[in-house]
């Protein structure tokens, strides 16, 4: 697979990070076709088994989220730039703090945000509890698992 080509699948992946942020887009669909349309173009082993991960860790995120409270973000006071930061922070938390640090990055992210906007710990403690308590919980493991995925992709294609 050409450079271009890796550079495209790489392109679709961030859209899908970036699109599970956004509400009714489609981020973990476009992930996973990511990472099919990469094992289709370059079909060794290791991409297929690459697939085949990404394919059972998506379907198992999607048993938790359905577990968990339906998403009312809107309603506890979120934001779409409370999302970026969300997002930033979870993308630097799985950076820094190798994998599992996407967790506290992702509630970090809220945190700065709300202590930003309200100005006092206590209130944006509260705020936190209040934004994960309404779908936040569901978001964070969408994007966790859609993380790993881009992180296992990233991995094969330099291991490979």
């Amino acid at each position: 697979m050409g450079v271009w080509d890796l550079l495209l699948v790489g392109l679709v992946l961030l859209l899908g990070l970036c699109g599970v942020l956004v509400p009714g887009a489609p981020g973990s669909w476009l992930v996973w076709a990511a990472v099919l349309w990469w094992a289709l173009k370059d079909p060794q082993p290791v991409s297929w088994w690459v697939l085949v991960g990404a394919t059972v860790a998506l379907l198992c995120s999607q048993v938790v989220r359905w577990a968990l409270p339906a998403r009312r973000l809107r309603a506890s006071g979120a934001t779409p730039r409370m999302g970026v930061y969300a997002g930033v922070g979870a993308f630097l938390g799985f950076v820094l703090v190798p994998v599992l640090g996407a967790i506290p990055g992702f509630m970090g992210g809220i945190y700065l945000y709300e202590r930003r906007r309200l100005g006092r710990h206590g209130e944006a403690m509260a705020a936190l509890r209040n934004v994960m308590r309404s779908g936040g919980s569901s978001v964070l493991v969408e994007l966790f698992t859609c993380l790993l995925v881009a992180g296992a992709w990233v991995g094969a294609v330099l291991w490979g």
